[in-house]
């Protein structure tokens, strides 16, 4: 990798305007939901177990209870005859009692009777799975006493913790949970998200175009990355480069979407007609980070409410929201962890990096190699820039390029940031 000079004094790092970000990002109230209800929520307090997993001794193979002295010599030689008194399927709340000679049926899951000392698995019997009150015939003993029984709370007990505070509850977590004998967990309210997409040039995508228009695609951008991301969007709109329009959008909103975030793209440059900059410029901070695609940026609270204003090309708004809002809507949900996950791979290709700011290049990634994946530019070209969208569709990851770098060579290890 080749250097480049130091970012200009008048751009903030991406760095400095993410702990921005986050120190505006304070988490939602919690509320109680059931767990049937609760696949990708955030949860808000510990969650700790309400009773033993497991509840009971319980047997952890399909056999026979035995006394385990009573085959502990058992050879296919010189196998051990059992009478078969009892037959104890899952469930079962019987509690028959053993003797020397006596054995039962179980299966697995199933209560172990308080006189027993092990179960042989049927595989370790001559005949197997046979009539429940025929005799059984041991013909490998059991590895030790108390071999194949689960014994009460040896993996959770009563109060344990489950689950923390922070965790996101997917299907590994909620049966857990419901393992330990609860079925509501208070979670953090989902994140109200209004999107506006700003410019008189935008058309929906179906619409004959006229001269100067073009199809409107970031409010589908934003939209389903809000969602991704936990958040309820409560409106997504287009709106021109008119004040009044923008300002009615975004008062219905604050107002009657009572909403926890908006999101606008479009509007935040220097340009004659930046509507965002015009109906803002006094409420919240217009900014120029030194990233790229993603230089101007607009970020502030009115009243509860964090305003983000971001670029208007597709692939500064993908950048932007990855690198701002995102770890914004993780942060109102109470995340232990805001940031995508990182790897470090080689690079297949290489490219220039703009001097000074850092650069978010969309990648795919070649997983062929398990031992040594690589990633190339998701574009056509093998470049990034603000207007490549397209080649969106591609990438499943981004090359974070520090600013100090100039250029990345074919096979430099570089950062790489997973979208999925």
């Amino acid at each position: 990798m080749r250097t480049a000079s130091p970012l200009a004094p008048t751009m903030l790092t991406v760095e400095e305007q993410q702990a921005k970000v986050l120190a505006a990002a304070r988490p939602l109230d919690a509320e109680p939901v059931l767990i049937a209800q609760a696949a990708g929520r955030t949860l808000a307090a510990a969650v700790h177990a309400r009773v033993d997993v497991p509840m009971f001794d319980n047997s952890a193979m399909d056999g026979y209870a035995v006394i385990f002295a009573d085959v502990e010599a058992a050879t296919a030689e010189h196998p051990a005859e059992l009478r078969i008194i009892a037959d104890l399927p899952a469930g079962s709340a019987d509690e028959p009692e053993l003797r020397t000679g006596l054995a039962a049926r179980i299966m697995t899951g199933a209560p172990v009777p308080r006189t027993a000392t092990a179960v042989v698995p049927f595989e370790h019997t001559r005949d197997g799975l046979q009539a429940w009150d025929a005799p059984t015939i041991v013909t490998t003993a059991p590895l030790r006493e108390g071999a194949h029984i689960r014994r009460r709370g040896e993996e959770l007990r009563a109060g344990a913790l489950v689950a923390p505070a922070g965790a996101v509850l997917g299907p590994l977590q909620l049966t857990a949970i419901a393992a330990t004998g609860i079925d509501t967990v208070h979670v953090r309210r989902r994140p109200r998200v209004a999107v506006i997409s700003t410019g008189t040039e935008l058309a929906a995508p179906s619409t004959d175009l006229a001269r100067g228009q073009i199809p409107e695609s970031n409010s589908v951008l934003l939209a389903s990355m809000c969602v991704e991301a936990g958040a309820d969007v409560i409106s997504v709109d287009t709106v021109t480069d008119e004040d009044a329009a923008f300002t009615a959008l975004l008062d219905r909103a604050l107002h009657a979407g009572r909403a926890d975030v908006v999101v606008t793209s479009g509007g935040v440059s220097a340009g004659a007609h930046e509507v965002v900059k015009n109906v803002l410029r006094d409420r919240i901070e217009f900014v120029a980070v030194a990233m790229q695609p993603g230089r101007p940026q607009a970020f502030g609270r009115i009243d509860d409410a964090m305003i983000f204003g971001l670029p208007g090309n597709p692939a500064s708004v993908a950048t932007s929201f990855e690198a701002f809002v995102r770890p914004a809507l993780l942060a109102l949900q109470g995340r232990e962890s805001v940031h995508r996950p990182m790897l470090r791979l080689a690079t297949a290709a290489g490219w220039r990096s703009p001097a000074g700011r850092q650069q978010y290049v969309p990648v795919t990634l070649d997983r062929s190699d398990p031992a040594a994946w690589s990633v190339r530019p998701a574009a056509a070209d093998g470049s990034s820039g603000a207007h490549l969208a397209a080649g969106l569709a591609r990438a499943d990851a981004y090359v974070v390029v520090p600013a100090e770098v100039s250029a990345v060579g074919s096979g430099d290890l570089v950062d790489v940031m997973l979208l999925s």
